[in-house]
């Protein structure tokens, strides 16, 4: 079962790609999904769709990634649906069709963003996606951007997460044996309920932090340029594939 920042292994063409040019075409898509109508929401989505079919990852596979955000998800279009003036539903007088527009197009914004960025953790190995974000930040060195320690950051940030939502499923499994009722009561009852799962957390996640600075200073890890094992090279396929994102990105943006 997939889980957030988890790279899948396989041996597609879009895993095959230049992580810079992966991380490239998910900031392209991200500004373009931003910019996004109904007509670009459609050609985006079949975008989306036709990477995630050449990567061979499943609709099952991609859901698993938003899943843990579906109640944001329901609230921004809930809140957009109920609190946007216009035309009223006739089924639902307390609605109107430009909240249902809005909703529905914020939220589809907010469910690509995601898989975007999901479909990236998922193609490319967390050492090639910190080597890829480190050349592309280099040319920011002039202006006081320590780009290794930008990618060094990401990495860690990458490998935390999938770490402190199995240590947050645990928490809640030990609270649920000790008699803990996350589901039922009052939102008061539920407040305090959370309470015990969100101090536990805080609390592993500064000895899991301290545990990795001690490991790194031990390993003799110092600031700076580092050389890596596998140096990226860009191909003609790669270059085509960028040059193409950005010109659909500025069809879009300065339509």
């Amino acid at each position: 079962m997939y889980k957030l920042g988890y790279y899948t292994p396989g041996s597609s063409v879009v895993h095959k790609l230049d992580p810079r040019v992966k991380i490239a075409a998910v900031m392209l898509v991200s500004i373009t999904v931003l910019r996004a109508d109904a007509f670009t929401a459609v050609a985006i989505t079949i975008f989306i769709a036709a990477v995630a079919f050449i990567a061979r990852l499943s609709p099952a596979h991609l859901l698993r990634a938003v899943k843990p955000m579906a109640i944001f998800f329901v609230l921004i279009f809930l809140m957009h649906l109920f609190f946007t003036e216009g035309t009223p539903i006739q089924l639902f007088p307390l609605t109107t069709y430009e909240g249902l527009y809005r909703g529905a197009l914020l939220t589809w914004r907010f469910v690509f963003l995601i898989l975007s960025a999901a479909i990236l953790t998922m193609t490319t190995m967390p050492s090639e996606l910190m080597s890829g974000l480190e050349r592309l930040l280099r040319p920011l060195r002039p202006l006081g951007i320590p780009s290794h320690d930008v990618a060094v950051m990401v990495s860690i940030v990458l490998r935390f997460v999938p770490t402190l939502l199995q240590e947050l499923q645990q928490i809640k499994e030990a609270q649920m044996a000790r008699g803990a009722n996350f589901r039922n009561g009052s939102i008061q009852t539920r407040m305090k309920s959370v309470t015990a799962l969100v101090i536990p957390l805080i609390r592993n996640s500064i000895l899991r932090a301290e545990e990795l600075a001690i490991g790194m200073e031990g390993r003799g890890y110092r600031r700076g340029r580092r050389t890596y094992m596998r140096e990226p090279r860009m191909t003609h396929s790669d270059y085509a594939i960028l040059a193409l994102l950005v010109i659909l990105t500025g069809l879009v943006v300065y339509q």
